[in-house]
């Protein structure tokens, strides 16, 4: 032992580490450096690491929900397409002109009735900027439009439509309307199964921008869609004069597609240093890219690691000074920072040293004591922050499932809702029943008494539908007059009684500043026997209000092989 002790004694001499005094301080410089870098170079790393995971999930997150919501769009312009090619001013019009010998010129009122239908559809929806019916040899028969414009379909659109299938055209820069534009087709037949043309629309891109410009984290993160070659569809910050102009780098876009869903390091389309991902939306072959700046990004990791470096500078400097006075009279003050360090470094900052001497040991104290509270104040205001985050997401789900001027749901919910319907009824062999509302010559209502009137009528026939239905019922706003109404457990029997609660409430009350009866039309289907999946069963409860409004309105139809009616009383 005394060999030992031997040795390393002469080891000190030799780096004139003899007196009491510097070995402390080279102890204590050593056990603050080593300990202080160790962790903070860890939790440099650590806290690295969880920015970009949290920055990864946030980002497969925007992408998902914005590809998702591209993709339904389009589902449902390609869905009201369908609809409108089956309409009988579509197919009998453009099946008695093709007939016809000698063509529009003797087909009598056909060609003006379905010019007319084009430009009411047109008027309606607000997505579509020129509808037209284009023949089998590929020329637009008709048009919404003035004039009938070039379709832009792609070469094989013939084949695609006589082989009953969906037309997707590329996205295109209209300069006469000073928007980008993308068209898209369905076939058009008869109910013998002809071949009569495609209903073609050219679709813009208003609906598509609303959810991508959402709020934004920071300046510099954004969430657009690309083609496969990297041109610009919309985004969140990109001006409207550079859609369908400005384009990702070839590698950019290259590497993003190949890589969809996974965050990357590239250069977007204004040559900034970027961190985002990309996922494909269905049908399109779009991108949808959701990207931070790379700077903006791990600046919080850059703050950390800098308040570290000097934490350990400032360490060092107080750790000599307690040092050196170490031998004379701060041995036990030193014990208790000692201790009281460890406390933090521990995560309890629920510390409070008592300052039992002046001068530099105790200002330490002081100083310590005031770094705790401050951590211990920042800990308290992250809590509080993060519970409004927390409120506020709360607050944005509760936005995004409802209609802000109804208060019911709105169709998104509604379609998940039904879906989820369809399978618990599916499972549990239980019926139940959904009404289409539509009110009565609501245009010509919002006409007479102006919009204000028409948004506080719609407000109220949804309050009707939740006075006059149970509970666990369900009430929606499908869209414009139209409402929805899901009756659980309830069939045929049970849904007419409700419906017609409904049609004679809302026909006895007042409405406006007229005090004028407004009525409603009801169509009803039920599960199973009207179909097995939402869109089926929310078409037959169209067609049943369709044919409630052409027997006079203000009447109740449900389906079935003999439907019954309740007629106007």
């Amino acid at each position: 032992m005394l060999a030992w002790e031997q040795g390393v004694s002469n080891v000190l001499h030799l780096v004139r580490l003899d007196s009491i005094k510097s070995k402390i301080l080279v102890f204590m410089l050593l056990a603050t450096l080593i300990p202080s870098l160790t962790l903070g170079w860890r939790s440099y790393v650590q806290n690295r690491r969880a920015v970009t995971e949290r920055i990864s999930e946030e980002l497969r997150n925007l992408t998902d929900d914005t590809a998702r919501e591209t993709g339904l769009w389009l589902k449902e312009r390609l869905y009201e397409l369908r609809v409108f090619a089956s309409s009988y001013e579509v197919t009998e019009n453009l099946e008695k002109l093709i007939s016809t010998p000698g063509g529009a010129a003797r087909a009598g009122e056909a060609p003006r009735r379905l010019t007319d239908y084009l430009r009411s559809v047109r008027a309606k929806f607000r997505d579509y900027e020129e509808l037209m019916v284009v023949g089998t040899d590929g020329r637009a028969r008709f048009t919404s439009a003035d004039r009938a414009d070039e379709p832009r379909l792609p070469p094989d659109w013939l084949k695609q439509a006589a082989g009953d299938n969906v037309i997707v055209g590329e996205t295109y820069w209209d300069d006469t309307r000073k928007k980008g534009l993308m068209a898209v087709a369905v076939p058009v037949k008869t109910l013998g199964g002809r071949f009569l043309g495609a209903l073609v629309a050219k679709l813009n891109f208003v609906a598509v921008e609303q959810f991508v410009k959402g709020p934004e984290p920071g300046q510099t993160s954004q969430i657009y869609l690309v083609r496969q070659d990297g041109t610009l569809i919309v985004g969140s910050r990109a001006p409207t004069s550079g859609l369908l102009q400005a384009r990702l780098p070839e590698k950019s876009a290259q590497a993003l597609f190949q890589q969809q869903t996974t965050s990357l390091d590239y250069d977007n389309y204004e040559g900034h240093s970027v961190i985002g991902a990309l996922k494909r939306v269905p049908l399109l072959g779009w991108g949808a890219v959701a990207e931070i700046g790379r700077e903006e990004a791990y600046a919080q990791t850059l703050r950390i690691q800098n308040v570290t470096l000097l934490t350990v500078a400032g360490l060092v400097v107080g750790i000599g000074i307690v040092a050196y006075l170490l031998g004379l009279t701060i041995v036990r003050p030193l014990n208790r920072l000692t201790a009281g360090a460890s406390e933090v470094a521990a995560g309890d900052l629920n510390v409070d040293l008592p300052v039992v001497v002046r001068g530099e040991v105790g200002h330490m104290t002081r100083v310590f004591n005031d770094m705790v509270t401050h951590l211990r104040r920042g800990q308290q205001e992250l809590a509080a922050i993060n519970a409004t985050l927390s409120q506020k997401n709360q607050e944005l789900q509760e936005l995004s499932i409802t209609d802000g001027l109804t208060g019911l749901y709105n169709r998104k919910h509604l379609m998940e809702t039904l879906a989820t319907e369809i399978g618990r009824a599916g499972r549990f062999k239980h019926p139940f029943a959904v009404l289409m509302v539509d009110i009565d010559r609501f245009k010509q209502y919002n006409d007479t008494h102006g919009h204000l009137a028409g948004d506080q009528l719609l407000s109220r026939i949804a309050a009707v539908f939740k006075e006059t239905t149970r509970t666990i019922d369900y009430a929606a706003r499908y869209g414009g007059e139209e409402f929805l109404v899901i009756l659980h457990e309830v069939g045929a029997d049970g849904a007419l009684p409700a419906a017609e609660r409904i049609r004679t409430r809302v026909a006895g009350e007042k409405f406006g500043p007229a005090d004028q009866q407004v009525t409603v039309s009801i169509g009803i289907a039920t599960f199973p026997e009207h179909g097995d999946s939402p869109e089926a069963i929310i078409a037959q409860a169209d067609a049943m209000l369709y044919e409630a409004k052409r027997g006079g309105r203000n009447r109740v139809v449900v389906a079935g092989p003999n439907p019954k009616k309740a007629a106007k009383s």
